[in-house]
């Protein structure tokens, strides 16, 4: 089984920065993503990374404010978030899979954490 079992979240003020943990992550050749999700959008995709390589995505709004990393020993992926808006506000979670088509859909991962809350107020 996989379980991932994300955290870091919290509440900030526009401007501040988050780091996300997403633990039990880690299997060979497989990706893990951020996604986000609100009661008034989609799921929508964050940031990738791919385990072995490390080779990185992220939504082409991100404007370099998000950077994804793994630690290998700890098996975990992090998702520092900087320069946080309040359009930033979501339930974020943490999705592991092959992946083999769009990394950017989440119908393409399959096992999911439970979300970790990001606000940030104006």
């Amino acid at each position: 089984q996989v379980r991932l079992v994300e955290s870091g979240g919290g509440l900030v003020h526009a401007g501040a920065s988050l780091r996300l943990s997403c633990v039990g992550a880690g299997r060979t050749n497989w990706i893990v993503a951020w996604f986000r999700h609100t009661p008034t959008t989609e799921r929508e995709f964050v940031a990738a990374i791919t385990w072995n390589l490390g080779t990185t995505r992220y939504v082409d709004s991100n404007e370099g404010r998000f950077t994804i990393s793994r630690d290998t020993a700890k098996k975990t992926v992090y998702l520092q978030m900087n320069g946080l808006k309040p359009e930033d506000t979501a339930d974020y979670y943490c999705a592991t899979g092959e992946a083999v088509g769009d990394r950017t859909r989440p119908d393409n991962y399959v096992f999911w954490g439970q979300g970790t809350r990001v606000t940030v107020s104006s």
